[in-house]
C-alpha cells in the first residue's frame, strides 16, 4: 500500500490527498509531529519535508513532484493535460496555487490564530491536555506577531498576506462563474491544487480532516465568512464531497517519524 508521510493541516499534504482519493488509490498516512525530529523522514527522502510518498521501493518528497509521479504510475484517472495549451495552463495555475494560496494562506491562517485565542487553541490536537491549552491561548497576541516577524509573518507581512488572498479568491470566483473547472473540461491538476491548498482558509464541510466537529466549515475570519467567496468555497467542497474520502476510509499511523519540517 502506498504510504504518505504527512502533517494533518499541511496544504501541501492534502493536495496530495485529494489527489490520491481522486485516482481512487488506497494510502496509508503515516502522521508526522512537528518539532521533536526528523531522521525516518530525512533517511527516507534525503531531506525534511512533508508531503512524502513511499510506493515500494520508490520515495518521492514535494507535492507536484508526487503529483507528477502518479500521473504516470497510475495513469487511469489523468490529471495533467496531453493538450499542449491546457497543459501550460494547468502547470501555470498549480505553480501559482503552490506560491500563493500556499504561502500567503499560511501567513493568513498565522496571522487568525494570533488574533483569536479561540481559534488558536480549538485547531491544537484532541488529546492536548488542557493546562497546554491554556497556556498556547494565554500568549498575547503582540508576542505572537513579534516573533513570527523574522519568519516572514509579522503584523505587516500577515495583512499583506490576507490583502492578496483576498484578491485570489476573488479572481477564483470570477473564473468559476461560468464553468465548472479552472482549465479545460474535467478535472486537473489545477482543481486539485487549488482546492487541497484552500484548506486553512476555510476547512471542508466533512469529516475529511482530524479537526474537531465544530471546527468543519469554518475558517479564517473575513475570508471563510464572506459571502464574496462563496462560489469558490461551494465549488470546492462539492469537489470534496464527489472525490475526497472521509477519514473512516483512510487508515492513519503514529508510529513513523516523530517531527518534519513542514512545507
Amino acid at each position: 500500500m502506498l504510504e504518505l508521510y504527512q502533517f494533518e493541516l499541511s496544504q501541501y499534504s492534502e493536495k496530495v490527498r485529494l489527489i490520491l482519493d481522486y485516482k481512487g488509490l488506497e494510502y496509508k498516512k503515516i502522521e508526522v509531529t512537528p518539532g521533536v525530529g526528523q531522521v525516518e523522514v530525512f533517511r527516507l527522502s534525503g531531506q525534511s519535508k512533508v508531503p512524502v510518498l513511499k510506493d515500494g521501493d520508490t520515495v518521492v518528497a514535494d507535492s507536484t513532484e508526487i503529483a507528477f509521479y502518479l500521473d504516470r504510475k497510475y495513469p487511469e484517472k489523468p490529471i495533467i493535460p496531453t493538450d499542449p495549451l491546457q497543459r501550460g495552463l494547468c502547470l501555470l495555475m498549480e505553480e501559482w496555487a503552490d506560491e500563493s494560496i500556499g504561502i500567503k494562506g499560511r501567513k493568513a491562517f498565522l496571522g487568525a490564530l494570533n488574533q483569536n485565542q479561540n481559534f488558536r487553541t480549538s485547531i491544537l490536537p484532541q488529546e492536548t491536555p488542557d493546562l497546554l491549552k491554556n497556556l498556547v491561548g494565554a500568549v498575547p497576541s503582540e508576542l505572537l506577531y513579534i516573533l513570527g516577524t523574522p519568519l516572514g509573518s509579522g503584523r505587516d507581512a500577515v495583512k499583506e498576506a490576507q490583502r492578496d488572498i483576498k484578491r485570489d479568491l476573488e479572481a477564483l470566483c470570477l473564473i468559476l462563474t461560468e464553468r465548472a473547472h479552472l482549465v479545460g473540461g474535467q478535472i486537473t491538476l489545477a482543481d486539485l491544487a487549488v482546492a487541497g491548498l484552500s484548506i486553512i482558509l476555510k476547512f471542508p464541510a466533512g469529516s475529511y480532516l482530524n479537526l474537531p466537529k465544530e471546527l468543519q466549515g469554518k475558517g479564517i475570519p473575513g475570508l471563510a465568512d464572506n459571502s464574496a467567496y462563496e462560489p469558490f468555497f461551494n465549488w470546492r467542497d462539492r469537489l470534496y464531497s464527489e472525490y475526497r474520502k472521509p477519514l473512516a476510509s483512510t487508515s492513519t499511523s503514529n508510529s513513523s517519524p516523530t517531527s518534519i519540517e513542514i512545507e
